[in-house]
């Protein structure tokens, strides 16, 4: 059954690898899911988590092993753009643009999370890279539709 590709986007969302496999793209939804879970576990991400939502930021920091951490960004946005282009997502030249940059920024976002405050508040390894990552996905859609225009 050929899925929507906002639903497929969604999914992987959700989790990187969701869309693979509604995509029928097997052996690709379990390396993304396993890598998702080795990553996951090995950065501390849902304990990571946990504090940040409950706003004990300095916990989550010090929970943190940036080594691990810096990899997910690059994996989430693959996982969701790779699901969402094979399932006729967008297409045209350019538009991995705003994938590849949410995850640089995001990864810019996660270098810089334990110590770059906004005015005093110190967003930490989740809120910071979240931010740095619309923000390239922003410039991302930006770039796109510059250069479609042109």
């Amino acid at each position: 059954m050929k899925r929507a590709p906002v639903e497929i986007l969604l999914w992987s969302v959700a989790l990187p690898g969701f869309g693979q496999l509604l995509n029928q793209k097997y052996i690709k939804g379990v390396i993304l899911i396993v890598l998702e879970f080795i990553i996951n576990n090995r950065a501390n991400l849902n304990q990571i988590i946990i504090h940040s939502f409950q706003g004990d930021i300095e916990a989550a920091v010090i929970q943190t092993d940036y080594q691990w951490l810096m990899f997910y960004p690059c994996v989430y946005m693959f996982g969701i753009w790779d699901g969402f282009r094979d399932a006729g997502g967008e297409t045209r030249k350019f538009a991995y643009l705003p994938f590849v940059l949410g995850a640089f920024f995001g990864t810019v976002g996660i270098i810089y999370s334990n110590r770059l405050k906004i005015g005093p508040i110190l967003l930490g390894p989740v809120w910071l890279p979240m931010l740095f990552a619309f923000i390239g996905i922003g410039i991302g859609l930006g770039l796109k539709r510059m250069l479609h225009e042109n």
